[in-house]
């Protein structure tokens, strides 16, 4: 088969590895110049997608922010598409639209307040002191070191951090929630869905998302995961499976996923990702039974129902370099970019790449 993957940024660079690996032709298009040379010598790689559209028999999108319009289109003309469509892409990018589908949906949902304006959120905060969390909406949200989760009842943390965001982020942040703070266990449940349904097993997984073990460091997207595949459960049935005839309408094609925190009152949602997490589907593809190329194109013609997986616990872990997870081009071209990947064994079972490139059989350190 061929298949043509098509990205913003390089992140489903390790399941077009797989892909290939399996046997089959795969095209690769990465749109941002800085991070063009990221799989290269992993995968054939092409700067015009839409010129390969005829030419693939399984198409892949990896992210939101647009990516579902564009995927929509093409399944409407008859192309095997995994992607979401623009109502799916808004439920991650906007996370007030999402948390108001939840609760449509009569999903419960944490106490929150959407602000365009610092000012008025500061004024919130002590006109209704309490423990807040600050969430970004919109391309903001991906810089992970931004959402902030406060400690004090009288809500002063919230105030000083939203003070330094009016000065220091105001252009980048357009628009933030602030969500009460609930205190209990985060646990995040996903499931794929074929365009009809979703198809047992679901996923469970916790994320680690500081830099340092002990739950130390700046917060970043995640560090690492562990996971198990399940039956339908509680906390599926009390969220995602309420989601359910609403993505069938869209025939949505992908990974569905809502982090929720969890204690002895309820399940409560935080919000979407309405796409492949990272590195979430790469160890999700480690435990599938199946070669990672069949599942997605029977996801893709909604021929899978169901699939099996391996028993017990997943984990992966991220390897990050120097300036991670803060953004420093000259500290990154210092010291990482280009950098030789050394292995003390030969044996690479396991190992899944991310912004990596392979140049004269040496892996090298890829990207921006």
């Amino acid at each position: 088969m061929k298949f043509l993957f098509v990205s913003y940024d390089g992140l489903i660079n390790d399941i077009a590895w797989h892909v290939s690996k399996e046997g089959h032709d795969v095209k690769y298009f990465i749109k941002n110049r800085e991070a063009k040379d990221i799989a290269d010598g992993f995968v054939p790689k092409t700067d015009d997608w839409k010129k390969e559209v005829d030419w693939a028999d399984v198409i892949v999108f990896d992210d939101v922010l647009g990516h579902g319009k564009l995927a929509q289109g093409l399944r409407k003309k008859g192309k095997l598409v995994i992607g979401g469509t623009e109502y799916t892409d808004r439920l991650e990018d906007d996370r007030t639209f999402g948390q108001e589908e939840l609760k449509k949906f009569g999903v419960n949902i944490i106490p929150y307040e959407e602000f365009q304006s610092f000012d008025d959120a500061i004024a919130y905060v002590r006109q209704n002191p309490a423990r807040y969390v600050i969430k970004p909406s919109g391309e903001a949200q991906n810089i992970k070191r931004l959402l902030f989760v406060g400690e004090q009842e009288d809500g002063q943390d919230v105030i000083q951090v939203l003070e330094s965001y009016k000065r220091a982020w105001s252009k980048k942040i357009k628009v933030f929630q602030l969500q009460k703070r609930v205190s209990g266990v985060e646990i995040a449940v996903g499931a794929f869905f074929n365009g009809e349904e979703f198809i047992l097993p679901i996923n469970i997984n916790f994320e680690h998302k500081k830099l340092f073990p002990g739950n130390i460091g700046p917060s970043t997207g995640e560090m690492g995961t562990s996971m198990y595949w399940s039956g339908e459960n509680k906390i599926f049935n009390a969220t995602l499976k309420k989601m359910e005839p609403r993505l069938k309408e869209e025939g949505y094609m992908g990974y569905m996923d809502i982090n929720c925190i969890v204690n002895a009152n309820g399940i409560y949602p935080l919000e979407f990702t309405a796409r492949f997490g990272y590195p979430t589907i790469s160890i999700q593809q480690e435990g599938i039974l199946m070669p990672i190329s069949e599942f997605f194109h029977g996801l893709a013609a909604k021929t899978l129902k169901n699939f099996k997986t391996k028993n017990g616990f997943q984990v992966g872990v991220r390897i990050v370099v120097p300036p991670y997870p803060f953004n420093d081009q000259q500290t990154f071209k210092n010291n990482s970019k280009d950098a030789v990947i050394f292995f003390h064994k030969p044996n690479r079972e396991g190992v899944h790449i991310v912004d990596v490139k392979e140049v004269n059989q040496e892996w090298l350190v890829a990207g921006n």
